[in-house]
């Protein structure tokens, strides 16, 4: 029971982060320095990045018309445009994906501890502040995600990359990318959730691929838990997802550069001072 209820805690942060530019995978990380599975190394590893698919589960659901080129009420131009939206999805992740298969043993042996994290941390946040403050006051070129072309989503997926160092944040270097390049902040927000669909789901297949090839099997708990923390992802990045879309039509993200910054100070400070 203790094991499903810290698997409960991982997915609520999981469906918080994934969303917001502050980085799931260095929050999980953070995570699992105070809370420890009691589960194999190999399957902990592969826990948090497949408990992901209950995020994207969430963007599916939200999304689904948008992103469905099959639904009846859509005139031919309209289905035309979801077509392209998802090749333009597509040509995005090609960047990131190329770079985090080629060295995502490598990062997961020399990049995935609190030292890296706190400092992407607060890189990135003081980023997210001055692009906001040059930003102030211009009309995006870009108002609406339909208006993307492969440039911008090239360049986007170019940005993505940036990503595959933890503490960076997945949402937060494509958002980060899209403003820069001239996107609006809600559709950088939305091409960045689309993006996260193929990553996610390759991401996923990849961890699943080395877990069951290192010949480590399932234990009937750690099921369990893989499954209640998909679960608690999904319905906590429901909320977050429709909470972040009303709240970007309204406010820059500042005040997660802010959040950012306090967070990796006070990592930084942990790891040196009190963690001995």
């Amino acid at each position: 029971m203790i094991e499903i209820l810290k698997s409960i805690l991982f997915g609520i942060v999981e469906g918080v982060t994934e969303w917001l530019p502050i980085s799931s995978t260095g929050h999980l990380i953070l995570l699992n320095e105070l809370v420890r599975l009691n589960v194999s190394e190999e399957f902990r590893s592969m826990f948090d990045v497949v408990i992901q698919l209950g995020a994207i589960l969430a963007v599916v659901v939200l999304f689904f018309h948008k992103l469905n080129p099959f639904a009846r009420d859509k005139s031919p131009k309209q289905r035309a445009g979801t077509w392209k939206l998802w090749g333009l999805v597509v040509l995005s992740i090609l960047p990131s994906g190329v770079v985090g298969v080629l060295f995502d043993d490598w990062m997961d042996a020399h990049l995935h501890n609190a030292w890296v994290v706190s400092l992407a941390l607060i890189v990135y946040g003081v980023a997210f502040i001055a692009v906001e403050r040059r930003n102030q006051g211009l009309t995006p070129k870009v108002a609406s995600v339909w208006d993307v072309d492969w440039k911008t989503a090239l360049a986007i997926g170019a940005f993505q990359c940036l990503s595959l160092v933890p503490g960076t944040s997945r949402s937060g270097s494509t958002i980060l990318g899209g403003i820069l390049l001239g996107v609006s902040r809600g559709a950088a927000a939305e091409f960045s959730f689309f993006m996260a669909i193929p990553t996610m789901l390759g991401a996923s297949a990849i961890k699943l691929l080395k877990f069951f090839m290192s010949g480590v099997g399932f234990a009937g708990q750690e099921v369990g838990i893989l499954l209640v923390g998909c679960l608690v992802s999904f319905l906590v990045s429901i909320l977050v997802i429709r909470g972040l879309m009303e709240y970007v039509r309204k406010h820059s993200f500042s005040a997660f550069g802010v959040y950012r910054i306090l967070l990796g100070a006070a990592v930084l400070l942990y790891f040196a001072f009190l963690k001995q």
